[in-house]
């Protein structure tokens, strides 16, 4: 063989190997050892709060993980409370070879990436988005471990129920007020379609929507404080908690209680750090972290060092969920061996994973992609912190019902 023939073997050679790389980028995948993992959430704008919270949850996740065998690579990208962000910043990770997405927190900004990983085949663990729409128009790529709207609102009304039971507290009459987003939209579709069948011991007097970026909400309040409820049901985000708290107060509207059936706002920090003591004595009937739990008291101790400035009982919620995610996705790839999206996929969906941080019984998924196994439990703010009062096996205080007057505050 010539020289002329030998280099024309070796180039041919080399242009075959080099094309089979670039059509099957799977398999380049399937040979890592490490699965990367892009952590989109609302770093900055209008869910910033939350959107920092869950970020402190993914900042104290590594160690742990590792502690538990797993083997990430965490990209950390603010989408900053726009959908259109999501969407562009879903795109740009996948193409800079992110194998997983874990998100969003708010349920239009789940939607923008689920869109996303749905073309490209690249699995989306959602960690915080209730919007039922979202494990409902039959998308492949995505697991959900959080409870959808009508879960939260299902299992809020009851814990309402069995709270005022418990402390003797009787509720005659309530109004239900929200925003108008798209998780607070969900969240009146659910109240409007459950409460009639829930048999409630009081009235449900109106259904109040207000837009989240008002100045201030006095006119939803002064319209609350005409009809005069027992209780004010909640759906918030924690700077429109701040505005809704702040009027009920000004105006010397007092109910006998505050309580979410299952939304943000009331919990987090900057909420208290506004409010002070009037934060005090709002309740809300969420999913919350099981202190109980080896992986909830390792994740504490790992959020202390990573964040010396935040409190882990403030952020347990969206920093447990945050970390529940990646934990589903870091299992999945252990057991898949491979960053193959569709493989990838299919070990996200037969997770079932004990051992973990909310309260509970085993994370795993339906036919949806929905975790029906999630627990709830009511939640009180005392001396601007949440604590567990309700159910007693797993309270660490007694519930205050009714609560103090504005005026009666410390």
């Amino acid at each position: 063989m010539s020289p002329k023939t030998l280099y024309s073997v070796d180039r041919r050679s080399l242009i075959v190997g080099a094309a089979s790389l670039v059509a099957s980028p799977a398999v380049v995948r399937a040979q890592a050892k490490t699965l990367k993992i892009a952590i989109l959430l609302p770093r900055s704008g209008l869910y910033a709060q939350a959107g920092q919270s869950c970020h402190r949850g993914a900042l104290a996740a590594p160690k742990v993980l590792a502690d538990l065998g797993y083997q990430v690579e965490l990209v950390h990208v603010d989408v900053e409370s726009n959908a259109d962000t999501a969407r562009t910043q879903a795109e740009k990770v996948i193409n800079e070879g992110a194998n997983c997405i874990v998100g969003a927190f708010d349920s239009g900004l789940t939607l923008a990436i689920a869109q996303v990983c749905e073309q490209r085949q690249v699995p989306l663990v959602i960690n915080i988005a209730a919007a039922p729409q979202i494990t409902e128009q039959g998308y492949k790529y995505l697991v959900r471990n959080f409870q959808t709207g009508g879960q939260l609102v299902t299992n809020g009304l009851r814990l309402i129920k069995e709270i005022s039971a418990a402390t003797k507290v009787d509720f005659k009459s309530a109004v239900f007020v929200h925003a108008n987003d798209t998780f607070g939209t969900a969240q009146r579709q659910a109240m409007d379609a459950i409460f009639p069948k829930a048999d409630m011991p009081f009235k449900l007097l109106d259904s109040i929507s207000y837009d989240p970026r008002a100045q201030d909400l006095s006119v939803e309040v002064t319209k609350m404080r005409g009809l005069q409820p027992d209780l004010v049901m909640t759906v918030t985000r924690a700077s429109d908690a701040i505005k809704l708290v702040r009027d009920m107060a000004r105006q010397r509207f007092e109910p006998k209680a505050i309580i979410s059936p299952g939304s943000p706002g009331l919990y987090d920090e900057e909420f208290y750090q506004a409010m002070g003591p009037l934060a005090d004595y709002a309740m809300f009937n969420l999913p919350w972290a099981n202190p109980k739990s080896s992986i909830t008291q390792a994740l504490e101790a790992s959020f202390k060092v990573a964040n010396p400035a935040n409190r882990f009982v403030v952020d347990s919620f969206n920093a447990g969920f945050t970390f529940e995610a990646l934990m589903i996705a870091a299992d999945a790839f252990k057991r898949a061996g491979t960053t193959s999206g569709p493989e990838l996929m299919k070990a996200v969906k037969e997770t079932k994973l004990e051992q973990h941080v909310m309260i509970g019984g085993p994370i795993q998924f339906d036919e949806k992609g929905q975790n029906a196994n999630i627990g709830s439990a009511v939640v009180q703010n005392q001396k601007q912190t949440p604590v567990v009062v309700y159910p007693s096996s797993v309270a660490a205080a007694d519930p205050v019902l009714p609560a103090p007057g504005w005026q009666n505050r410390k």
